[in-house]
C-alpha cells in the first residue's frame, strides 16, 4: 500500500494511492497517520479494507507529509561510504545518531525555507524508515519486522549552523521545512530489499546525488538494532538513514542552495519530491 495525507497544510486527511494513481479517502477508516495509526497492527487492518469501498478524491490535491507528526525524528550521519569519503572523514566505527526537531516536518513539495542568516544551505536525499512497534534491544535479525513502511526524506541542512556554531548537529537540521517527508508511506511488504534501492537528487536539473542504498555502511536492520540499545523505539518514529555522496558541502567549489533553486529527488519505488528554495520571510 501507498499511504498518504492530502489537503491544505494543517488540515490534511489520510488517504491511499490506488493502482491507477487515484487518491482514495481513508478518513472514515483511520485517524490521521501518526504514532499508533502507523503501527503494524493498524497497517495490517488497513490491508483488509476494500479499495472499491473507498471514495475517490477528485481534483488536484496538495500532498502533505506522509505522517502528521512523529514521536521522534531520528537521523544517521555519514552512513554512505562515498559520502564519508567526500567529507574527508573515515567511515564511523558505530552509527552516528542525531535528531531533527519534529517541527521541521513538511510536505514533500512544500518550499525549502532558507533560514535567517543562512549561508550554507544543503540537501540530502535519504531513505526514511517508519517504525511500527515498540522495541528495545531488538536483534538485528528481527529488526526489519518492526518496520511499518519506507518513505523519501530530504534531510535539509544548514552547514554553518551544523558544524561551525558549536554544539550538536541538531541546530543545522531543524529549521522550519527542513524535513520534507513523503509523498507516501510504502508499506514494508512492498519493499523487497531496503539495501538495494536507487536514490537520486537534482538541483535545477543538474544531477548532484546518484547512488544506491547498497552503499550504506550500516544497513537499516543494523541501524534499528543499534538504536534500540540506547532508546525505546516507538510506533510512528521516523528514521532518516543517511545520505550518499554529492552534497554541496562535498563539492569543489561548493554550490549551496539559493532562493529560486529547484530541488528534485526520489527513491525508486517510494516516490519523488520537488521543492523550491525561498528566502526567509517569503514563504
Amino acid at each position: 500500500m501507498r499511504l498518504l495525507r492530502y489537503g491544505p497544510a494543517g488540515a490534511e486527511k489520510p488517504g491511499l494511492l490506488d493502482d491507477f494513481g487515484q487518491i482514495r479517502d481513508l478518513s472514515q477508516v483511520v485517524g490521521d497517520f501518526a504514532g499508533p495509526t502507523v503501527s503494524l497492527r493498524q497497517i495490517e487492518a488497513l490491508s483488509a479494507v476494500s479499495l472499491d469501498e473507498l471514495p475517490i478524491v477528485e481534483g488536484e490535491q496538495r500532498v502533505g507529509p506522509c505522517v502528521a507528526s512523529m514521536p521522534n525524528f531520528h537521523c544517521v550521519g555519514l552512513n554512505y561510504a562515498k559520502h564519508a569519503a567526500e567529507t574527508g572523514g573515515e567511515p564511523p566505527p558505530e552509527p552516528i545518531l542525531f535528531s531533527k526537531a519534529t517541527s521541521s516536518l513538511c510536505g514533500p513539495n512544500d518550499p525549502i525555507i532558507q533560514p535567517k542568516d543562512s549561508t550554507q544551505l544543503d540537501y540530502e536525499v535519504e531513505l526514511g524508515v517508519i517504525i511500527g512497534a515498540e522495541a528495545t534491544h531488538i536483534a538485528e535479525a528481527d529488526a526489519l519486522s518492526i518496520v511499518s513502511g519506507y518513505c523519501v526524506i530530504n534531510d535539509v541542512s544548514e552547514r554553518n549552523f551544523q558544524i561551525r556554531r558549536s554544539g550538536q548537529w541538531v541546530k543545522g537540521k531543524s529549521s522550519p521545512n527542513f524535513g520534507p517527508v513523503g509523498p507516501w508511506i510504502v508499506t514494508a511488504d512492498e519493499v523487497e530489499d531496503p539495501q538495494n534501492l536507487p536514490l537520486w537528487l537534482d538541483v535545477n536539473g543538474d544531477t548532484r546525488q546518484l547512488s544506491n542504498t547498497s552503499d550504506m555502511i550500516f544497513s537499516v536492520a543494523e541501524i534499528i538494532s543499534y538504536m534500540s540499545r540506547f532508546m525505546k523505539l516507538l510506533p510512528g518514529d521516523v528514521i532518516a538513514t543517511g545520505t550518499p555522496e554529492g552534497v554541496a558541502m562535498g563539492m569543489d567549489p561548493r554550490e549551496y542552495l539559493q532562493p529560486g533553486d529547484e530541488v528534485h529527488l526520489g527513491v525508486e519505488g517510494l516516490g519523488e519530491q520537488r521543492q523550491t528554495v525561498v528566502a526567509f520571510g517569503e514563504a
